[in-house]
């Protein structure tokens, strides 16, 4: 039994085709396969597969946050892939591509909530935007490969497979706002390289060096700067990943409990302000200062993160029956808005034999913000007597269910608890609707 996983890497869509058709899709209910004129078929057949996924939410902020409302956001995605040993004879070469169609009425989290964690991972400026294009060489009988071009770093590192049925499911909120312009993450992605090397049974280990900015320097939307995807910057101070990951009983035939473990870091070299103090030691909120931000060189964070089915049915695969999931990271206080993160859930998949392929689950995330943060704003209150929200954390709670229609088409009910949305305890806020998403 395979159940339906939304996995953050885009490229994983299709582990499997069948006569050059993804599996799942909705083309499987179709007449002919959806594919009456037989391309599809024979593209497949020559290692070109291509499809398009649908995800839709309607999200309501029922209470709290900065506003109450309704909002529809749409992503349509087309992907396409290429083998080039089924296409032209080299073997272990192949090519990905896709790129976004994004709409929307309205952003749920930075509009009506105001808060720093996600809510729902598709969120972005409307737009249709390239997202990535590399080629993969593969080498040693797929033990070592080099990938090399548009990358988005959350589609292979710092992320938990099992979180992925959530729509808080993200790049984690720690790098999304200490890096600049968010990092190389949905809906931004920016030229690099990446190696994985598998030197035994288990053990994958993974590094890349990205351009360091994917939008580029400036003010306003990252999102903006960098619209169409088109920017393709090299010059930026780079960006640096590493992961080692550890996994037992994943493969289709192993009947033991699941697990996966993953060490990873990050440094970037750019330049990095403090967050409370000025380059002459005072305070930047003291008027006899400065005022001008003391300069950190270079960022870093550690994370580690960990996958580990309790249950595992009969027949069932790794992201089947009761599992639970956890990641923690920490970053240096003194040049970031967040320093620590904790997300962790449960998941239950495939416990219904009416409905093998429905799950369920819950998943906490929580941010900290920076003690220097805190101390900046402790410093306002000194300097000037006005009254401004000390911020402590921001922590979200989902319960969602995935139902399957058909192959290829799940509908995913939602309710999400928002506790110090950017760090300000009187704006809780409750978030509720629905997600809906179509492969072909």
């Amino acid at each position: 039994m395979t159940l339906w996983t939304t996995v953050a890497a885009g490229q994983e869509w299709w582990d499997a085709t069948h006569r050059g058709i993804p599996e799942p899709s909705i083309a499987t209910s179709l007449p002919n396969n959806g594919d009456p004129s037989g391309v599809r078929k024979w593209l497949g057949g020559r290692g070109v597969v291509f499809g398009l996924e649908y995800t839709n939410d309607l999200l309501s902020n029922l209470r709290g946050g900065l506003r109450t409302g309704t909002i529809y956001q749409g992503k349509l995605q087309s992907i396409v892939t290429i083998d080039f040993g089924k296409l032209a004879g080299w073997d272990g070469l192949s090519l990905f591509a896709n790129a976004f169609q994004i709409h929307n009425t309205g952003r749920i989290r930075r509009d009506y909530v105001g808060g720093i964690n996600t809510i729902a991972a598709i969120e972005a400026v409307p737009t249709t935007r390239l997202s990535e294009i590399w080629l993969e060489q593969k080498f040693a009988n797929g033990m070592v490969s080099v990938r090399a071009g548009q990358l988005a770093a959350d589609n292979e590192f710092f992320y938990s497979e099992l979180s992925t049925l959530f729509l808080q499911s993200d790049w984690p909120t720690i790098a999304a706002v200490n890096l600049p312009s968010g990092g190389a993450a949905y809906p931004l992605s920016t030229p690099g390289v990446r190696l994985k090397v598998d030197p035994v049974k288990d053990v994958s280990l993974l590094f890349a060096v990205l351009n360091g900015d994917p939008a580029g320097p400036g003010l306003g939307d990252p999102e903006l700067r960098n619209r169409y995807g088109l920017n393709f910057r090299v010059g930026d101070p780079p960006f640096f990943i590493g992961e080692a990951q550890l996994q037992r009983n994943t493969g289709k035939q192993d009947t033991g409990l699941a697990t996966t473990l993953k060490l990873g870091g990050w440094g970037h070299t750019g330049p990095f302000i403090d967050k409370r103090f000025a380059n002459d030691g005072t305070s930047l909120a003291d008027p006899a200062g400065s005022g001008v931000p003391l300069r950190h060189d270079g960022n870093f964070g550690v994370y580690a993160i960990m996958d580990q089915q309790l249950y595992r049915p009969p027949g069932g695969d790794a992201l089947s029956g009761i599992s639970v999931f956890g990641r923690v990271s920490a970053s240096p206080a003194d040049r970031n808005l967040v320093s620590a993160q904790i997300d962790a859930g449960v998941v239950f998949a495939g416990l219904s034999a009416s409905r093998p392929y429905d799950r369920f689950g819950a998943s906490v995330l929580y941010a900290r913000f920076s003690d220097r943060v805190r101390g900046l704003e402790r410093d306002i209150i000194a300097f000037t007597g006005q009254p401004v929200p000390i911020r402590d954390h921001e922590t979200n709670l989902e319960l969602t269910y995935m139902a399957q229609v058909v192959p290829g088409w799940v509908v995913q009910p939602v309710v999400t608890f928002i506790w110090h949305p950017s760090g300000n305890a009187a704006r809780n806020a409750t978030v509720a609707g629905v997600r809906s998403i179509l492969r072909y």
